[in-house]
């Protein structure tokens, strides 16, 4: 015959077990606040190095020297070689400018930029020659041997940081570009950010 369980060995039950429920919760918030503190600095997304560089230059001619159409080959590259997320954006455009005036603008095709890795992109800057040429800066940028621009752009997408933690990320890129009008030298600097 079988002795019923006394009130001690239940409450000595129901102590080990309060004991292993909160020593799994404090494990899980270890766990996660370590992963949230390497998240925020660690693994923190930095900011993409972003280039251009320009290829060749074609020229198309129409009778009007004002809608002479000049167009460039140009490769982005990213490199996201400090990052161990990767980052995915959409399809956008860059801005060039000529001292305020927008006189090209560069399609940026959707890609994935993978975790320490880097990517080129082809694509082609087609300039509205007629609105460089008729900025009252340009005779005298031609002169002095160098044209100056800047270019905006902005990729809108997701960082995805181990394929489990995504966030909503935009990143900002500005560049400075000099021309050089003898040798058709062109030399860019460029700077970006990222927003979370």
């Amino acid at each position: 015959m079988k002795s019923k369980p006394t009130g001690t060995s239940r409450r000595s039950g129901r102590r080990c077990l309060i004991i292993c429920c909160m020593a799994a919760v404090a494990s899980i918030l270890i766990i996660a606040a370590v992963f949230t503190a390497l998240c925020l600095t660690v693994f923190k997304p930095r900011e993409a190095e972003i280039s251009t560089h320009f290829e060749d230059i074609n020229n198309s001619f129409s009778p009007n020297i004002t809608s002479l159409n000049v167009s460039i080959d140009v490769i982005v590259t990213i490199d996201n070689r400090k990052n161990y997320g990767s980052f995915k954006f959409n399809n956008a455009i860059a801005y060039v400018y000529y001292h305020g005036d927008f006189v090209a603008e560069v399609q940026i095709q959707h890609n994935l930029v993978p975790a320490r890795g880097k990517v080129n992109m082809t694509s082609s800057a087609d300039f509205m020659m007629g609105k460089l040429i008729s900025n009252p800066n340009f005779v005298d940028d031609v002169v002095s041997g160098s044209l100056h621009l800047t270019s905006t752009s902005s990729l809108h997408g997701k960082v995805i940081l181990f394929k489990i933690l995504r966030m909503h990320a935009t990143t900002f890129s500005s560049c400075n570009i000099s021309f050089n009008v003898n040798d058709r030298d062109i030399q860019t600097t460029c700077n970006s950010k990222i927003k979370l």
